[in-house]
């Protein structure tokens, strides 16, 4: 008879979260996920197979946190305009504040890290990226037929432009970047929608 698992599989999900966002994939050893989680080799090993189907498992979370932020974003009762600037408002608060700790985005990290040579990875990492564009998408459509955003403009390229700022935003950030200069970023693309 198997041993029932005496640990919350979600929060060991969560705390791998945690190890791979600060070191990334490559940079995270076993021992790194066993003193993250709490959990022994063979716990981890036993519950997510390997360190890549954990990693997997994190990337998973990570970007349904995402996008149901940017979800509830979208919902807001407010000109989709100011849509784009909460969205990179909240962008500049994670990498210019202390929310973000230095860490970048893990989705961002990810494609530059593993995108290339991981088809899996890229995979997943491009169905959230077309979820999101088309979330954003729909939500510049609306603010078209409202009189708010330019009808002549693209939005399906406006919204892989603010998908593209918001990226180059994170990587200037971890680049060095100053918050002036990721402000600066941000109005720019205000000013160009």
């Amino acid at each position: 008879m198997a041993r029932p698992r005496k640990f919350d599989e979600e929060r060991a999900v969560d705390a791998a979260l945690e190890a791979f966002w600060t070191a990334g994939y490559e940079a995270t050893s076993t021992q790194d996920l066993c003193e993250a989680t709490g959990l022994g080799r063979s716990s981890i090993y036993n519950t997510f197979h390997s360190k890549r189907d954990l990693f997997l498992r994190t990337l998973a979370l990570y970007m349904r946190r995402k996008s149901d932020q940017l979800a509830a974003l979208l919902e807001e009762d407010v000109p989709a305009r100011e849509k784009v600037r909460a969205l990179l408002d909240n962008v500049l608060a994670e990498e210019a504040g202390a929310d973000g700790g230095g860490r970048g985005c893990l989705y961002v990290n990810t494609a530059v890290e593993l995108a290339s040579r991981d088809p899996e990875v890229a995979h997943e990492l491009e169905r959230d990226y077309v979820r999101r564009h088309d979330a954003l998408a729909a939500a510049l459509k609306a603010g078209q037929r409202a009189g708010e955003i330019d009808p002549a403009k693209d939005a399906s390229a406006l919204a892989h432009f603010v998908t593209a700022t918001v990226g180059g935003i994170r990587v200037a950030a971890r680049a060095g970047a100053g918050e002036a200069a990721l402000r600066a970023i941000a109005r720019i693309a205000l000013d160009a929608i």
